[in-house]
């Protein structure tokens, strides 16, 4: 069986039909990336008047998308908070989560993360914004809930 498979590759690497499905597979892993920036980019931010796209908290090049398996898609976004000690990041994170597992409508997984560098306690807030448990428990708060809420609704045009 390997045997087959290695004379297949080489057969495709020498056609380029191994080139090819490598552009559709990449030009494919593009329109998911963008398909889940759209969804993204018009999350309000918890305390201004903006979008997160306005502020340059997420932009397309944030957005990363990896094939998992049949049409099951592993998504990593890098968020930029606007200042180093931003007090929202976290609610930013979690804004993201909500969002894209309520609207996304092929299987996924999600990892989100604050973009190397530009807040003073990355680590401690990737690690809460990718913990079910603590989404989960986050969510049951009103109070959050509701602010979540409102950034995440899309106002009415």
């Amino acid at each position: 069986m390997e045997l087959v498979s290695g004379l297949l590759s080489r057969v495709w690497l020498l056609t380029g039909l191994s080139d090819v499905t490598n552009d559709n597979r990449s030009k494919k892993m593009e329109e998911k990336a963008l398909e889940v920036y759209d969804v993204i980019r018009t999350i309000r931010d918890p305390e201004k008047p903006n979008t997160l796209e306005e502020l340059d908290v997420v932009t397309e090049k944030c957005v990363e998308v990896q094939e998992l398996g049949d049409d099951e898609y592993l998504i990593i976004i890098r968020f930029s908070p606007t200042v180093p000690h931003c007090s929202l990041a976290t609610l930013i994170g979690l804004c993201l989560q909500v969002k894209l597992q309520r609207c996304l409508p092929f299987k996924h997984k999600l990892e989100i993360y604050i973009t190397e560098g530009t807040h003073s306690t990355e680590e401690d807030i990737n690690k809460q914004i990718n913990d079910k448990e603590r989404v989960a428990a986050a969510m049951e708060n009103p109070n959050l809930r509701e602010i979540v809420e409102q950034c995440v609704t899309e106002p009415d045009d």
